[in-house]
């Protein structure tokens, strides 16, 4: 099986209830046909009946369930919630009201924090930045974590590099430019996501321009530092740097630019040095390596809430939901 057949699989043993709030959107109404019918997650769409009838088209969605925030027995508890959370912020029950009412992706997360599901996939239609509000005013961050952060799973075809060609790119959505401590944390936690969704032993390389101190900049001193405070939070892990992309992945490479690394040409995590990497990066082996590209997803939110990208399809819609549902059985 490939990768994201295996990540269905173990979705189905054990099956977890996933939001979907983008009931705008035919991708979502093609997507849930799909979950659906292989069986890989219970479904929740939020929206009227009204208007979902009306956007969703032929696809068959009769098995999910189907929650309209204006109507639904637990909107009132959750908008006592929600004021709750947020009174600190000047949060009023009016302000809360119309917020879940009109903004599905806030509901969406509320349904998440009050246990009535288990994930939420969104983004198709929303900015990362949509998406991710809410999960942070409402879930936060995950016991332990320091930081949110966002990683790519791409699974590059023909490919014996990374874990026979599945890679982790991280941070490849979300952190700007994070600074050695932030870059230590978001290579220690993909590392983690790699071997849950992977199930294979993570090797972590802090990518930069620089090999082993083949270049002087203040760029290549953040990736220097930021290993070492990797090294020092997980000294088991297997992670080095700092390493130039074909050291990183190529044995060969690897073997002449950081001999005695044990990380060198054997890398399937890649840590980027910021944003502008690794989204360039990602991008780059999507389209030009013709690989397959989950995400973002997310990683030290306290429950699973996946972003997309608004060019995804509506077949990455349905990985993502099984990558959720992974995560959710994990949690």
């Amino acid at each position: 099986m490939g990768f994201i057949d295996e990540i269905k699989a173990r979705a189905k043993v054990c099956k977890k209830t996933i939001v979907l709030p983008e009931t705008e959107d035919e991708r979502t109404y093609k997507a849930a046909e799909a979950v659906l019918k292989e069986g890989i997650a219970d479904l929740v769409l939020v929206g009227s009946k009204e208007e979902i009838e009306k956007n969703k088209g032929t696809y068959d969605i009769s098995g999910a369930a189907i929650v309209d925030p204006a109507t639904d027995a637990r909107t009132e508890g959750y908008i006592a919630k929600l004021v709750e959370l947020r009174q600190k912020k000047g949060m009023t029950p009016e302000q809360a009201k119309e917020l879940l009412l009109n903004n599905y992706l806030y509901y969406g997360v509320m349904m998440v924090k009050m246990g009535d599901a288990d994930g939420m996939v969104s983004g198709a239609c929303h900015s990362t930045a949509d998406t991710l509000r809410p999960c942070l005013q409402i879930l936060k961050t995950k016991p332990g974590t320091k930081l949110v952060s966002a990683f790519f799973l791409m699974v590059v075809p023909d490919c014996d590099m990374g874990a026979d060609g599945t890679f982790v790119f991280a941070d490849a959505g979300l952190e700007q430019n994070p600074d050695p401590e932030k870059l230590a944390n978001i290579a220690i936690s993909s590392a983690d996501s790699f071997k849950l969704l992977v199930g294979k032993e993570p090797v972590v390389a802090m990518l930069s321009h620089s090999t082993k101190g083949s270049a002087k900049h203040a760029d290549v001193d953040k990736v220097v530092e930021a290993t070492k405070i990797a090294q020092g939070l997980a000294p088991e892990l297997a992670l080095d740097g700092e390493l130039q992309l074909d050291a990183a992945i190529v044995p060969e490479v690897g073997a002449s630019k950081a001999p005695g690394s044990k990380v060198a040409g054997h890398a399937n995590v890649l840590v980027f040095p910021d944003l502008d990497a690794g989204n360039i990066g990602y991008k780059l082996v999507q389209r030009l390596g013709k690989a397959e590209a989950y995400g973002p997803l997310t990683q030290g939110i306290a429950a699973p809430v996946n972003d997309l990208s608004r060019g995804c399809s509506a077949e990455d819609i349905v990985g993502v939901v099984a990558i959720t549902a992974v995560q959710a059985q994990a949690e």
